[in-house]
């Protein structure tokens, strides 16, 4: 569901259904005289309700009534959408993003989508609910922490002095460690052990490394079983954050399912 809450005058209005729903009107404002682009605020204001009261008026609807999870208005929104993967939709999924992060990264995830076969509407869904929790919506492509807490594993190749700083965490699901930025770097055919940066400066590196994991462990396999629990474990080698994957999850699943 995209909404989790009720929106409206006298509603809960929790600021992420509020994106939401401004998020989808600004993708339905062709139609209705809907030409106002809403401000992704989170803020219930005039604007907002003077497009949701339109948008109802258009479906028949009563444009004063409280808008619900599943209720007509909604289904109206999922049916009206444009097909496939739009920045309107990335950023609905990821509503916790900046504007500029979207437009960012948007045409890195579409390459890494065809890239690695994330093709089906309940891979890509699975996909971005994964980046969408290991970047915090596209904030981060380098690990917050040192680093230091991977210095000397040699299971990670980390052999060197400073090797654990140097190659912590980087791009929308995060390498980590010299073996695997060898690794991916001949995958990619990039220095990536002189310039471990580029992971996290370069966009599309950052996105295609996400890729390139997910391929490397057949998630691909278990976003066909709707399998969450697993993905998680195999990203994050626990259930870390699961109640915000599956947030983000059932998002990109009313999105892009059928």
């Amino acid at each position: 569901m995209c909404i989790t809450g009720t929106v409206g005058n006298g509603g809960a209005n929790a600021a992420t259904d509020i994106r939401c729903v401004q998020l989808l009107l600004n993708m339905n404002r062709s139609r209705d005289d809907l030409s106002a682009d809403l401000a992704i605020d989170g803020l219930w204001g005039a604007q907002s309700r003077t497009a949701l009261a339109k948008f109802r008026s258009g479906i028949g609807v009563d444009p004063e009534a409280l808008l619900v999870p599943g209720d007509v208005t909604m289904e109206a929104f999922r049916r009206l959408l444009p097909a496939g993967l739009t920045r309107g939709k990335l950023w609905t999924v990821m509503t916790d993003a900046e504007a500029a992060r979207i437009e960012l990264f948007f045409q890195p995830i579409i390459t890494t989508l065809t890239r690695y076969a994330i093709d089906t509407p309940l891979r890509m869904a699975h996909f971005l609910a994964q980046i969408g929790h290991e970047s915090g919506c596209l904030r981060y492509t380098k690990e917050l922490d040192s680093g230091r807490a991977y210095e000397g594993r040699q299971d990670l190749g980390n052999v060197k002095k400073d090797d654990g700083p140097l190659f912590k965490g980087r791009g929308l699901i995060q390498l980590t460690g010299r073996n695997n930025y060898r690794a991916y770097g001949k995958a990619c055919g990039r220095d990536l052990e002189s310039d471990p940066n580029l992971v996290s400066t370069d966009p599309y590196l950052a996105a295609d490394v996400a890729g390139w994991f997910w391929a490397g462990h057949q998630l691909n396999d278990w976003a066909d079983r709707d399998d969450l629990s697993e993905i998680t474990r195999r990203i994050n080698g626990g259930l870390n954050g699961l109640a915000d994957r599956a947030e983000l999850l059932a998002r990109a699943k009313w999105l892009l399912l059928p």
